[in-house]
């Protein structure tokens, strides 16, 4: 079972499960999964190969969108889902596949598409911190501020290291072997006939206009919403304003 954070208790609304995308984990959604506990009660989950749960040898969307089958399972669903960039991509399958677990879905900054553009230059950046030099987080960010390209994500990835022990909560080395999978979409038939929020950062390339085709055809129910200023980690550049977006369209 995946690991969970849970905000809140249940209310008359819906339950809303939050699912990270690569590199996360539940802990990173803690501020705003918090802010809308206020209403409803919000699970964070850990993907395999994240944060605190299971290593697995496959990183599959099937994969990905049975664990969270079995949460919300184990919830009573169905719950809305609310999942971004590689977490987006488990939740449509995920509600394509099973969709009476799924009361309304929230996709974050992707499409259900094959992209080209690999992370994999993260995992070598990651790879290549000297663990037995690293005494607190500021060490590992000091070594791999030359070594990522935005230097946004460099204290993201640091979420992920577990210092104490000296070894990431990520394991690299199936997420590096699985990577050709992470960044496509399995062929799924069928269609997830429920209201559909695909929320992007108006500064992102990942959803783009001629993906709508293709996304209409398995969410025909799918609306479309920009935030302004944002990019790809739309929660994190505009947590404010994220945090709006979706508490009106859930509660519209």
């Amino acid at each position: 079972m995946l690991n969970q954070i849970t905000h809140g208790q249940p209310t008359d609304k819906p339950g809303l499960l939050i699912v990270h995308g690569l590199y996360g984990s539940g802990r990173n959604w803690g501020v705003i999964a918090k802010r809308l506990s206020d209403e409803r009660q919000v699970v964070a989950v850990d993907m395999r190969n994240h944060g605190l749960s299971p290593w697995e040898n496959t990183h599959t969307y099937q994969d990905l969108a049975d664990d969270l089958a079995e949460v919300l399972e184990a919830l009573d669903g169905p719950f809305d889902v609310l999942g971004h960039s590689m977490g987006g991509k488990a939740a449509m399958v995920l509600a394509l596949r099973q969709p009476a677990l799924v009361n309304r879905l929230i996709v974050a900054d992707i499409a259900p598409v094959a992209y080209t553009h690999t992370q994999i230059q993260y995992i070598e950046a990651m790879r290549a911190v000297d663990l037995s030099k690293v005494n607190k987080r500021s060490d590992a960010e000091d070594q791999l501020r030359p070594l990522v390209d935005d230097p946004t994500l460099v204290s993201f990835f640091t979420q992920s290291l577990d210092v104490k022990e000296k070894k990431w909560r990520l394991n690299l080395d199936t997420l590096a072997g699985e990577m050709p999978r992470i960044l496509s979409f399995p062929e799924i038939d069928g269609e997830f006939d429920k209201p559909t929020l695909f929320l992007s950062g108006a500064n992102s390339d990942y959803v783009k206009r001629e993906h709508r085709d293709r996304i209409k055809s398995l969410f025909p129910k799918a609306g479309f919403l920009k935030i302004p200023g944002a990019g790809h980690w739309l929660h994190a550049e505009k947590p404010r304003e994220f945090e709006a977006a979706v508490r009106a369209w859930l509660n519209r």
